[in-house]
């Protein structure tokens, strides 16, 4: 019988619904300056204490004027008062004339429009406007961006670089976050070398400490790097201690299948409780949560795109919503598939994909090459999954949920 056919395995849906049940959010509570924010989560809600822009002011270059002044048909010449470059303070608008204003300036008090220069022919001391400019025109009004005292970003909220400059634009420069989670990360096997050491026969390059650590990296997690763990008991027994005591979080690859060799599950129920350990998704199926003397635990698979994929949909989300965000679940896109999958899977599969454009703007995903769960190639190859959902064939041309690795490595 096929791992495909086995039965008591969980959908990624019931498994997820367990790991975020159980997922205890951080409290701890630091704050650092804006400029060392990118990625971190917002502790507190976030008010603006000036409105944005704080007062009305040109969006061209040109003439700041009464509307009144101007001749309801022809041309209308008026005289240039001042001039107002931005950051400038300007006076109240003289009646009957006009003033040179900047993109960025303020707008001085009695004017109402703003006409661009393109409209307007002048010299040092005079303007003539063309006939038909329209009132109103060209002021950005004071808040039209943010009102003084607006909730800008909620609690919980992962910040972005757009994020900072908004922060920026209302003056803030020290902001409160949760505190990093340590993610203690152990890799099992005794036929893992380091990539720079020769090969010796029956053995392979631990490619999977690298794709840990940068996604862990990617998401703003600190990263306990404890290496690679012989497959011994004892061993495995040791680092697993370690990693409770020193962090917040476990994260392992291999050794949580049923083999002589795979001691990582008997390791945990030994110290602690194995609470999920079989999912029905592909690659990845041998995937364990529990826990070790309090600390969490997430076991995932030995092979390299089934860390990856697993990393992804099942730790992912684990591990943002244990960090107070708010928004740890990844939200697919709907594309065209431009493959064909005649069987009906039994474990869902997340199929490494390239998501491109064809001539008529369409985005359609191809997938990128083999899908074996010992290919790694294919991650890189691709730029999302397409997910190929339980008991359902797929069809060329259909409609099929994509997610952008974009979305899954932030």
């Amino acid at each position: 019988m096929s791992c495909c056919d086995q039965t008591g395995l969980m959908t990624v849906e019931q498994a997820l619904e367990k790991l975020l049940g159980a997922a205890k959010p951080t409290t701890e509570i630091e704050t650092v300056p804006l400029m060392r924010a990118l990625g971190r989560v917002l502790a507190a809600d976030q008010q603006s204490p000036v409105a944005v822009p704080p007062a009305d002011n040109s969006a061209m270059d040109g003439f700041a004027l009464r509307f009144a002044d101007t001749a309801a048909d022809g041309e209308t010449t008026l005289a240039i008062s001042q001039r107002i470059p931005a950051g400038a303070v300007p006076a109240p608008l003289q009646a009957g004339s006009a003033a040179r204003i900047f993109t960025g300036a303020e707008v001085p008090p009695g004017a109402d429009t703003v006409v661009m220069q393109e409209q307007c022919r002048w010299d040092e001391h005079q303007v003539t406007i063309a006939a038909g400019i329209k009132a109103d025109a060209n002021i950005r009004p004071r808040g039209q961006d943010i009102e003084a005292g607006a909730t800008v970003l909620c609690r919980g909220h992962r910040l972005k670089p757009q994020d900072l400059g908004l922060l920026a634009s209302i003056g803030i420069a020290q902001i409160p976050v949760f505190r990093r989670l340590k993610v203690a990360l152990l890799c099992t096997g005794d036929e893992l070398v380091e990539p720079g050491q020769p090969l010796p026969p029956g053995h392979i390059y631990n490619s999977n400490r690298y794709t840990l650590a940068g996604q862990l990296q990617a998401l703003g997690f600190e990263c306990l790097d404890l290496g690679i763990v012989a497959d011994s008991a004892a061993a495995t027994e040791q680092a697993l201690l370690k990693a409770a005591a020193e962090a917040d979080c476990i994260l392992t690859s291999g050794g949580v299948s049923v083999g002589e060799e795979d001691h990582v599950k008997a390791c945990v129920d030994k110290l602690g409780s194995l609470d999920l350990w079989r999912m029905a998704i592909k690659p990845g199926k041998p995937l364990a949560f529990g826990q070790v003397r309090g600390t969490p635990f997430i076991g995932l698979p030995g092979n390299p795109a089934s860390v990856f994929v697993t990393f992804a949909i099942a730790a992912r989300p684990y591990l943002l919503k244990s960090q107070g965000a708010s928004d740890y679940l990844p939200v697919p896109v709907p594309v065209t598939a431009g493959f064909a999958r005649k069987h009906s899977p039994k474990r869902q599969e997340y199929l490494r994909a390239r998501l491109v454009v064809d001539e008529q703007g369409t985005a359609q995903a191809e997938l990128a090459g083999n899908q074996s769960s010992g290919v790694l190639s294919t991650a890189s190859a691709g730029n999302g999954f397409v997910i190929h959902r339980l008991g359902e064939a797929i069809n060329e041309g259909q409609t099929v949920p994509f997610l952008l690795f974009s979305e899954l490595l932030f």
